[in-house]
């Protein structure tokens, strides 16, 4: 059995890393109210983004756009969002996974990173990483978003990729997220498609200097909000995924702590009864003595 200064010393211990876990959890916690908030804010507009989309596909069916081109897909270009620090389960893991098992189903392929620790797994992997965005994925923003976009499309449009997915976290509740992977360009009709009743009225629309021009300003907004929108998603899971991760991490510390101090008191009742079995001793003894 441990002497009763380790085990004190062990105990001391789980407490200081209990500080720290629970701090986080706060921390976690804080972040992921604010980045719901910010979900919740943009998320309106885009929507409405979409919807102005859905309006000029729904009058211009014939509409020519190198957003909505299908092309030979040669090479693809993948868009990773990973997180910038570890402890968050198995968040980043999930997300690295799917990445590998993409890049294995692509005979030619681009790496855009976003994230410390998707850099850094990669770098040791020796993939070759084509862009990297630092710190992109903390405090998302309409600004990074943007830059991403920038730098995505302007390869789309070269040619430099065929295709582009975006692969990200998403938040299904307060319990569950999983890795996801979303063909982000070329964009599909499809996707924009819905059946309107026959008994209702199709405005006229009039777009300046023509249609082609107004989807092309359209269509970089619309990548930047859906960039923007996963940014935000794979923030609030990297949170929820700490979140969690501390929690089971305090309480894992409390049961060790509880066990602890049953050992410590075992320990303590054990010292103290060799003490009166010292005492004891040593009192016969000088009876023995006297006598």
């Amino acid at each position: 059995m441990a002497s009763i200064k380790e085990i004190r010393s062990r105990m001391d211990s789980i407490r200081d890393t209990m500080k720290i876990t629970n701090a986080m959890y706060m921390i976690s916690s804080a972040k992921l109210k604010k980045a719901k908030k910010m979900l919740d804010d943009t998320e309106p507009y885009f929507v409405t983004l979409q919807s102005e989309m859905e309006r000029i596909l729904r009058h211009i069916p014939e509409l020519k756009s190198p957003y909505f081109e299908q092309r030979e897909v040669k090479t693809k270009g993948f868009i990773v969002v990973t997180a910038d620090k570890g402890m968050a389960g198995a968040y980043n893991h999930n997300i690295l996974k799917l990445t590998e098992e993409m890049m294995a189903q692509s005979d030619d392929s681009r790496l855009y990173v976003l994230g410390e620790l998707g850099r850094h797994y990669f770098e040791q992997k020796k993939v070759n990483i084509d862009e990297q965005f630092h710190y992109t994925v903390q405090n998302p923003s309409l600004s990074r978003a943007r830059n991403v976009a920038e730098k995505i499309i302007d390869d789309y449009l070269e040619h430099r990729v065929d295709e582009v997915w975006l692969i990200y976290t998403r938040m299904i509740n307060s319990m569950t997220a999983e890795p996801r992977a979303i063909q982000l360009l070329p964009l599909k009709r499809s996707d924009f498609h819905f059946d309107i009743p026959l008994d209702v009225h199709i405005e006229n629309l009039m777009m300046k200097p023509s249609p082609e021009a107004v989807m092309h300003k359209i269509v970089p907004n619309y990548v930047i909000g859906y960039i923007y929108g996963a940014l935000v998603e794979s923030f609030a899971s990297e949170q929820n995924s700490r979140l969690l991760a501390m929690q089971a991490a305090t309480d894992s510390a409390s049961k060790m702590l509880g066990e602890l101090d049953m050992i410590y008191n075992r320990a303590r009742q054990a010292a103290i009864t060799q003490e009166i079995t010292e005492v004891i001793g040593g009192v016969k003894a000088l009876k023995k003595k006297k006598k």
